[in-house]
């Protein structure tokens, strides 16, 4: 079959621009039952978030999480959701609106989830639109983990894979020891010190991931440890004075410890009273940060005997982070963040027309 000559037109008549996609996690469209049962289905379903066979994992999943988790999650999501709906993908439009205003007009970005909407198709979509042919691809997950960052690079893949004409593709694949974000944190949190006073203990939580990816070679852990260890160091906190633990660990396999419902417990039986809690690793607040980490730990360290677990948000579209984001964003294209120059003759419909002839 020819190409038409609107085909030819396409590529030619618009400039050629370098483009920016930040991705996250995701989240459910409404905090109802139905509504998280088909975000719980895209993201459980995922083969690199769950790596059991599917044989035995479908009944797992089909027959006992999908029709009861669901409901009990409705009520966690509804404390944390807002008038302007969920707060990950809240945080996440002022994050896309903070890099624009960085980038500037001439660099498109946008904003896609790996489960649910807005998705990474209509994202690239989005951006290849408005002439974006070099585009940085840019996860919101400071340690690089195959079930989070290689997921985003899956779905980036999967949509462009059928395309005749690929974009030239850059991923940005961490930047957990970025001094840029190592400050950011740590500006964080002695801003909340400064407002709040200073807690008798820092407590890092990081998501936690089964211990069998650490055996299979994710690098995760260990990117974990290096963030915690530069941020003590940045903050000139002793050993004694910080701990670092793994958070919401789901069903009976082993995962990445310390424990941080294990951790606040063993810290308010040891006589601590206050505890300010940071999680590093999440780049816009969300259920996790929100609801388990601030409502649900911060009742928990409660009943075992301390006074306040004080939640130090995330750097959600703070000035610092979005500079960092910037950075990290320019990156790889360095000068060459401006639009390609358009070829009039290449642009002009009676070429286009004998091209098409041609063929």
């Amino acid at each position: 079959m020819n190409p038409t000559s609107a085909s030819l037109q396409t590529p030619h008549t618009q400039p050629q621009r370098c483009g920016v996609l930040i991705a996250n996690l995701g989240t459910p469209d409404a905090p109802t039952a139905d509504a998280i049962r088909r975000y719980l289905a895209e993201f459980l379903g995922d083969p690199r978030v769950v790596e059991l066979p599917r044989a035995l994992w479908w009944p797992i999943l089909y027959g006992f999480i999908l029709p009861f988790r669901p409901r009990k999650l409705a009520h966690a999501y509804g404390a944390i959701w807002t008038e302007q709906g969920s707060p990950l993908l809240a945080i996440g439009r002022a994050q896309q609106a903070g890099l624009q205003a960085r980038l500037g007009t001439d660099v498109p970005v946008a904003l896609g989830m790996r489960y649910g909407s807005p998705s990474i198709a209509s994202a690239l979509d989005e951006l290849l639109e408005q002439g974006a042919r070099r585009i940085v691809v840019l996860p919101l997950y400071p340690q690089y983990s195959a079930t989070t960052t290689t997921t985003v690079f899956e779905a980036v893949l999967d949509h462009v894979r059928p395309m005749r004409w690929w974009p030239e593709l850059r991923f940005v694949d961490g930047y957990y020891a970025a001094p840029a974000y190592i400050a950011a944190l740590a500006a964080s949190i002695r801003a909340h010190w400064d407002a709040h006073g200073r807690g008798e203990h820092l407590l890092m939580s990081f998501h936690s991931i089964p211990v069998r990816c650490l055996e299979r070679g994710d690098p995760y852990y260990c990117f974990c440890q290096k963030t915690a260890r530069l941020l003590a160091a940045e903050l000139g906190l002793a050993p004694e004075q910080w701990t670092l633990a793994f958070q919401s660990r789901i069903g009976r396999a082993k995962w990445l410890s310390p424990y941080t419902d294990v951790v606040i417990e063993r810290l308010a039986r040891s006589g601590v009273k206050t505890i300010d809690a940071i999680c590093p690793g999440f780049a816009a607040d969300c259920l996790e940060t929100l609801e388990e980490v601030s409502l649900r730990y911060g009742e928990q360290f409660r009943a075992a005997g301390g006074q306040a677990l004080r939640y130090i948000p995330a750097l959600n579209a703070s000035d610092a982070h979005l500079d960092l984001l910037a950075e990290l964003a320019r990156a790889p294209y360095q000068a060459s963040m401006a639009p390609t120059p358009v070829d009039p003759q290449a642009a002009d419909p009676a070429r286009i027309a004998m091209l098409t002839r041609a063929l």
